[in-house]
């Protein structure tokens, strides 16, 4: 009666009734055997009001004969743990009591002690002590198992739980033994050993029995882990559609049992579900990783992780409108959600809503100035929206933040974008290299490496832009193609070859054997691209279009490579293909341009820039038309972008500019832009004589 009161006046944080009420019991009890259950009593209320020594003075009381002796001593030792931090005292206390009491107990009580304090190898031999004692305790065993494991001894695990289920049969030890062959990656063995003992279950045990119900559960989840692992991702399927099915019953029969579902067993119906859209999305099985997913909301209407997949997925699969509500509902429930944030902020970008786009990232990065995805995407919005000078405040505010920052690789893949997009491509490599082994944006970087090495300045394919008997141009062609290799190589090591990950590294190797412009390398480069494209699964990859059709580019076919980009003329802008759509619309744009067609050419370059205010090749295409309709002030309008959007340090997109300029008869104009070319090249060809004199000349004239 005393505890029960104590418990509730404790509950209700009643402590002076509580005091009251322990006095009078230690005067009503004393004595008597239940003395020792009021000094327990009254050390558990000291400890609630922080008098440790108290607690502890009034447990040296409790003698060895009294009944809760061993309550008392483990309350002792987790004093000495938990509130004065002294690992040693904690171990004397189970110590000193196995040794007064050797039992399965004490020596168990012991060998926990040792392995909460991280000795496994101490703990091992307290287990053997209760085990000799009872050799055929599953729970024993159990733990002497998982210290094995803890302690390194692999084969020696293995062989315990081996001998140990050949004595007892025990199922529990043969989920332990298969996650075990699971962690050592010997699949088959794990999966075995769970098929056999679900054959075994079905002729042994009752099927409807609460008890074996939640075992198979837990069975059938392992067996999905395992067949995941092992690349049997159709069996995994299998075997977590049986789990969720089990669960599922689970949950009606307890309900039948108790008014109340237990979180735990509504958490792995959730689990599940996640686990299986997730691998449905692997398996490119929208629809019914949908399912999967609505299945875990059933059980949990507002899970914020299971509706944030599902908001992924929507987006994956360009259906805004529930993208967009499944957001609204996540924030609803958390206002402060970061995904959701982004989310809706790409919905916009992806709706070619920049300026609304611009305002969701704005206000985002200004409430949490080191959300580096955020602050990575409003980079790329102000780049598409030709704002990207404006990103350096931006930058500026993260590092204001936390002076950290300027070393944390989430803030250098953001300034590498910055410099990447305002043509400082040695400050992006910087950057990105910093970058590269972080965990998120890790890829991300070593990807932006690689296309920064393989096409440095966005160059085109065709000889009107490039002066391809240059030497310094070669040497640094040279070096920056060993550069993308090195990149691709640590790529390789980095990758999960099942993912989606593995078809980047493809692209990215093929577009590299293009990028030395050598006959046997193209062909390899076009024929994986080809092989690729007889895939269904890639059939209208834009990535793989662009790469088809630059390789025939680079043999001269230009008719099969225009057929091919004439295909993705009228695709759809989405963000994942941006850049290489617009390459393919670029690349068409200059057969059209060499064709003399430049109506055509304009309204593909127009597309670019409608979707990429800061593209410098396009402004160089607009450029280069105008030029050649002899519209110089136009011209000069266009280079004169390229030209900003360059960072300023192409000598042959200045020295455009410059002739433009003349050739409009702005000469102080051309002069500036003159000098600014040689300050980049000194020995650049022709600008001295060409621009320089003949606009000193129109000037005194």
């Amino acid at each position: 009666m005393y505890v029960e009161l104590l418990d509730a006046l404790h509950f209700m944080q009643r402590t002076e009734e509580a005091e009251k009420l322990l006095e009078e019991a230690s005067e009503e009890l004393k004595g008597s055997p239940e003395e020792a259950r009021v000094l327990l009593l009254s050390a558990e209320h000291l400890i609630k009001r922080d008098n440790i020594q108290g607690a502890l003075d009034l447990l040296d009381k409790v003698s060895p004969s009294d009944s809760c002796y061993t309550e008392a001593m483990a309350k002792h030792a987790d004093i000495m743990l938990n509130y004065r931090r002294d690992k040693k005292a904690f171990l004397k206390c189970h110590e000193e009591f196995a040794e007064e009491n050797p039992s399965v107990s004490s020596y168990v009580a012991l060998g926990d002690a040792y392995m909460t304090v991280l000795e496994p190898d101490i703990a091992l031999k307290s287990y053997e002590k209760a085990l000799s004692l009872n050799p055929s305790d599953p729970v024993l065993i159990s733990k002497m198992g998982k210290a094995l494991v803890d302690t390194h001894y692999f084969k020696r695990a293995v062989n315990y739980y081996k001998e140990a289920i050949k004595t007892s049969n025990d199922a529990e030890l043969k989920l332990q033994l298969a996650e075990l062959h699971m962690n050592l990656r010997e699949y088959e063995k794990g999966e075995l050993i769970l098929l056999n003992e679900l054959e075994e279950e079905k002729s042994n045990v009752e099927k409807s029995d609460l008890t074996y119900l939640r075992f198979r559960t837990r069975l059938l989840v392992l067996l999905g882990q395992i067949q995941e692992k092992s690349g049997n991702i159709t069996f995994a399927l299998k075997s977590l559609k049986d789990a969720m099915e089990n669960q599922h019953r689970v949950r009606k029969r307890v309900t039948i049992e108790q008014s109340d579902v237990p979180e735990h067993e509504i958490q792995i119906i959730i689990d599940v579900s996640v686990k299986l859209g997730d691998m449905a999305m692997a398996l490119k099985n929208n629809e019914q990783a949908i399912n999967y997913y609505k299945e875990g909301l059933d059980v949990s209407p507002n899970n914020v992780t299971i509706l944030t997949a599902l908001a992924k997925l929507y987006m994956q699969m360009n259906y805004m409108e529930l993208c967009q509500q499944t957001c609204n509902q996540i924030l609803r429930i958390d206002p402060d959600n970061e995904t959701a944030s982004v989310i809706m902020a790409d919905i916009a970008f992806r709706k070619i809503d920049f300026d609304m786009a611009l305002f969701h990232f704005t206000q985002l990065v200004a409430k949490q100035p080191k959300n580096w995805e955020a602050l990575a995407r409003l980079i790329e919005i102000l780049r598409r929206t030709g704002n990207i000078d404006d990103a350096p405040k931006y930058l500026e505010a993260s590092e204001i933040f936390q002076e950290s920052s300027s070393r944390d690789p989430g803030f250098l893949y953001c300034k590498g974008l910055y410099q990447w997009f305002s043509g400082n491509l040695n400050g992006a490599l910087r950057c990105f290299n910093g970058a590269r082994n972080h965990v998120e944006f890790g890829l991300c970087a070593i990807y932006n490496m690689i296309e920064i090495c393989l096409n440095p300045d966005d160059e085109m394919l065709t000889e009107q832009f490039v002066e391809t008997d240059d030497i310094e141009y070669k040497d640094s062609r040279s070096m920056a193609l060993k550069t993308a290799d090195r990149l691709l190589k640590e790529l390789k090591q980095k990758i999960d070859t099942n993912s989606d990950e593995i078809l980047k590294y493809r692209l990215l190797t093929n577009f590299r054997l293009l990028a030395t412009k050598e006959k046997f390398n193209i062909d390899r480069a076009l024929e994986d691209f080809v092989v690729l494209a007889s895939e269904s699964a890639y059939k209208d990859n834009i990535a793989i279009t662009l790469g088809i059709a630059t390789a025939y580019t680079l043999l001269k076919q230009s008719q099969r490579a225009k057929n091919q980009l004439k295909r993705i003329v009228k695709s759809t802008w989405t963000f994942e293909d941006a850049e290489y759509l617009e390459r393919c619309w670029l690349l068409l744009g200059d057969y059209y341009i060499q064709s003399s067609k430049y109506d055509i050419a304009m309204d593909l370059i127009n597309k670019v820039i409608q979707h990429n205010k800061s593209c410098t090749k396009a402004y160089e295409y607009c450029g280069y038309i105008s030029e050649k309709e002899q519209k110089y002030k136009d011209a000069a309008n266009y280079y004169e972008k390229a030209w900003k959007y360059s960072g300023r340090n192409n000598p042959s997109l200045g020295f455009k500019l410059a002739y433009c300029l003349m050739k409009s008869k702005k000469y102080p104009d051309a002069i500036d832009a003159a000098q600014e070319v040689l300050r980049l090249s000194p020995e650049y060809p022709r600008v001295k004589k060409d621009i320089l004199d003949k606009c000193m000349n129109n000037l005194r004239v």
